[in-house]
């Protein structure tokens, strides 16, 4: 990518501060748009994943349940996972769960065998993705409570890439993980757009869940 950032002379771009491997992000300011309901910005992909957590965690706080919650914001995923495998030597957890972004393929020129979610239509449950098949019980787990909640929800796979999980779920003898997704359209670009009634769901799903998962049920994942 070429950046033009006005200079005429190495000398200039070192008066103005810049070095080799300085970042850059661009000046997109958080949108609403006409509709009320689809919200336009940058770094969704995972500024997504770290609001569920804290509005999940704030639900659990004021009920009763049988676990203890951590709550991660992982570094360095995008070059090889690397905050999720140190995080989990911290945490040891029994079953983990990646609250991400989903490829929305609601736009034109995207094939349905390349991206099936679609804004409004609910949390998108991860069936596979390149570094991980999720726990198929815990897969199970979430369609059930998703059904009896009557919120809606959608599948979603990926052929290639991966998310923290592929990590998580290696962890020592294994750890029972799925991803639970928000799609979003344009991930990795500075004007991603996702639907609110969607990310409100994915809230109370998470929620849900993580209130069954109780010895017992954590132990069914693995039988």
């Amino acid at each position: 990518m070429y950046i033009d950032i006005g200079a005429t002379s190495a000398e200039e771009v070192k008066e103005l501060g810049v070095r080799p491997g300085d970042p850059a992000v661009p000046v997109f300011p958080f949108t609403i748009s006409g509709t009320g309901k689809t919200y336009i910005g940058k770094a969704f992909d995972d500024r997504v994943g770290c609001g569920i957590l804290i509005d999940v965690i704030k639900n659990l706080a004021r009920e009763s349940h049988p676990n203890t919650v951590y709550g991660v914001g992982t570094v360095q995923e995008e070059v090889g996972l690397r905050g999720a495998r140190t995080s989990s030597w911290v945490v040891e957890p029994d079953v983990g769960l990646t609250m991400e972004v989903g490829v929305a393929g609601d736009v034109p020129d995207v094939k349905k065998e390349d991206a099936q979610g679609k804004l409004g239509k609910g949390p998108a449950i991860v069936i596979r993705d390149g570094t991980m098949i999720p726990n198929l019980r815990l897969r199970d787990l979430f369609i059930e409570t998703a059904e009896a909640l009557r919120v809606p929800y959608q599948f979603d796979l990926l052929d290639r890439g991966g998310t923290d999980s592929g990590a998580i779920h290696l962890h020592r003898r294994g750890v029972p993980n799925l991803v639970i997704a928000v799609p979003t359209r344009h991930i990795h670009s500075h004007a991603g757009i996702i639907h609110r009634d969607d990310y409100d769901r994915t809230v109370e799903l998470v929620t849900a869940v993580i209130k069954k998962l109780d010895v017992e049920t954590v132990a069914d994942l693995t039988k």
